[in-house]
C-alpha cells in the first residue's frame, strides 16, 4: 500500500523538479560567459547589472515592456475569441467545416513573415497591425483544437440530448463548451507561445516602443549588452506569462484535473 506524500513534501518535490534545470543552466552561463572575451558575448554579471539599470532604473519597463504586454493581451484575446467562436461553429456544422477547409488549410500554412508586408499596407505600422498579426497567426491552434474538442462528444450523449429535447443554448453552455475546454486550453497554450514570438517580430518592423523594437534598435546601434538585456527581459516575461496561464488553466479546469487525478489513483 502506497503512502501519500504530505502537501508540503509534494510542493517541495515540484519546486525541485521545476527549478533544477534553470538553476543549472544559469550557473553554467555565469561561469562560461565570465570566461568570454568576445564583444558579442558579454559576461552574465554585466548583462544583469545593465538589465537592472536599463529596465528598472531608467524606466525601460514602462517604455517598452508595458506596450508589448498590451499588444500581446489584445491580440491573444482576439485570437481566443475568434478561435473558440469559429471552432465551435465549424465543429458543430460539419458541412460548413468541409466547405471552408481548403481556405483554412491554405491560410494557416502561410508563414507569418510573408503576411507582414500585406498587414503593413492595410493597417500601417501602428498597434492595429501588430494586434492583427498576433491574433491571426496565433488563432489557428486554438481553432483546430476547439473543432476537435467539440467533435469528441460521445455520440450516445448527443442522442440523449436529442431525446430529451435539450435546447441548443443549453447544449452549448453545459455540454459542448465544457467538453471542449481541455483541448481549447491546449490550443491556447500553443497560441500563447506563438503570440509572444509574433509580437517580437512585428515590433521589430513597427513604430518605436516594445521589446522587439528595443532589441532590434540595440542590435543596429551595436549596443550589444542592451540587446542581451532585452532577451533576458523577454525570457522572464514569457516565463511569467506561462505561469499565469497555468494558474488560470488549473482554476478553470479544476474539475478535469480532479477527474484525471482520481482516474490515475484508481488505476494505481
Amino acid at each position: 500500500m502506497k503512502t501519500r506524500k504530505r502537501p508540503w513534501a509534494r510542493a517541495l518535490t515540484e519546486i525541485i523538479w521545476f527549478s533544477w534545470l534553470p538553476v543549472a543552466a544559469f550557473v553554467l552561463i555565469w561561469i562560461f560567459s565570465g570566461m568570454s572575451t568576445s564583444f558579442y558575448l558579454p559576461s552574465a554579471q554585466v548583462v544583469l547589472e545593465q538589465t537592472w539599470q536599463v529596465w528598472f532604473v531608467e524606466g525601460g519597463i514602462a517604455e517598452n515592456l508595458v506596450p508589448s504586454l498590451i499588444r500581446l493581451v489584445a491580440g491573444f484575446a482576439l485570437a481566443v475569441a475568434l478561435g473558440v467562436g469559429f471552432g465551435v461553429l465549424l465543429g458543430l456544422v460539419r458541412p460548413l467545416e468541409s466547405a471552408v477547409r481548403p481556405l483554412t488549410d491554405a491560410a494557416r500554412t502561410i508563414p507569418g513573415a510573408a503576411l507582414l508586408p500585406i498587414a503593413i499596407m492595410f493597417f500601417g505600422l501602428g498597434d492595429a497591425m501588430k494586434i492583427a498579426m498576433i491574433a491571426f497567426i496565433s488563432m489557428w491552434p486554438i481553432l483546430l483544437n476547439t473543432i476537435e474538442g467539440v467533435r469528441s462528444i460521445d455520440p450516445t450523449l448527443r442522442s440523449v440530448m436529442a431525446t430529451f429535447r435539450i435546447t441548443r443554448r443549453d447544449r452549448f453552455q453545459h455540454v459542448f463548451l465544457p467538453q471542449a475546454m481541455p483541448q481549447v486550453f491546449a490550443g491556447a497554450r500553443i497560441g500563447l507561445a506563438i503570440s509572444i514570438a509574433v509580437m517580437v517580430v512585428v515590433e521589430m518592423f513597427g513604430t518605436p516602443g516594445g521589446i522587439g523594437y528595443f532589441i532590434r534598435h540595440a542590435q543596429q546601434t551595436f549596443r550589444v549588452v542592451d540587446m542581451w538585456t532585452g532577451l533576458v527581459i523577454l525570457g522572464i516575461f514569457g516565463y511569467l506569462l506561462n505561469i499565469l496561464f497555468r494558474i488560470l488553466e488549473r482554476r478553470v479546469l479544476h474539475w478535469y484535473h480532479a477527474m484525471i487525478a482520481q482516474a490515475q489513483g484508481a488505476s494505481a
